[in-house]
């Protein structure tokens, strides 16, 4: 199965459509990074059509319970979940943070080359980063626990904002380790196209 009818095919289980140009993007996306991580070792995943899975569909797998407002993605690596969202929702602007140069790099070139100019890419530690503006929304799907998440960005998300965390299993023991000042608001299972495994998103806000 080529790369394209993997994407189409995972698209329509997760019932989204999409223009043609979007479905380009999402191709060059994993084209990309399979090109790019031959040299610079940005995800441990090597192969495409895992790509497509780990990567794109589980990014995208979020899609529909998404909050509105502007977005930021904690410790996005090469992109994930931040590019696929971005490249099928225009109506926000995507911040995407990571320490990681090589990853950030390599996003602001694929940002540039799918003219996706609502990404702005930010190379540096969450916790130290210091913005003009909040966030209504803050994501992360490998970065670190849920107490560090809130802990590291608590000072980025508005008024009324909230977390999107991405997890596997459901982690009962994280969720008991939030602090007091914030409260799950939603806990949604997800079915991500060609995986089996369990996936969560975890929406959480301040008290």
């Amino acid at each position: 199965m080529t790369i394209n009818n993997q994407i189409a095919r995972g698209l329509e289980q997760l019932e989204m459509s999409v223009t043609a140009e979007q479905m380009q993007q999402l191709v060059t996306v994993i084209e990309q990074l399979s090109k790019w991580n031959q040299a610079y070792n940005l995800t441990a995943i090597r192969e495409p059509e895992q790509m497509v899975t780990l990567h794109l569909m589980d990014s995208l797998a979020i899609l529909p319970w998404l909050k509105p407002g502007r977005l930021l993605d904690i410790g996005t690596g090469p992109g994930f979940p931040g590019v696929p969202l971005a490249i099928l929702d225009n109506s926000r602007s995507f911040f995407l943070l990571d320490s990681n140069g090589k990853k950030t790099r390599f996003i602001r070139q694929l940002a540039h080359q799918l003219g996706l100019d609502h990404i702005s890419v930010v190379d540096t530690r969450v916790e130290q980063w210091q913005p003009d503006q909040p966030f209504d929304v803050i994501t992360s799907r490998a970065f670190a626990s849920l107490k560090k998440m809130v802990d590291f960005s608590y000072h980025l998300l508005a008024n009324g904002g909230v977390w999107q965390a991405m997890k596997g299993e459901l982690p009962e023991h994280e969720i008991e380790q939030l602090p007091d000042t914030v409260v799950v608001d939603d806990i949604q299972s997800l079915v991500v196209p060609e995986l089996s495994a369990d996936r969560h998103l975890i929406t959480i806000r301040k008290k």
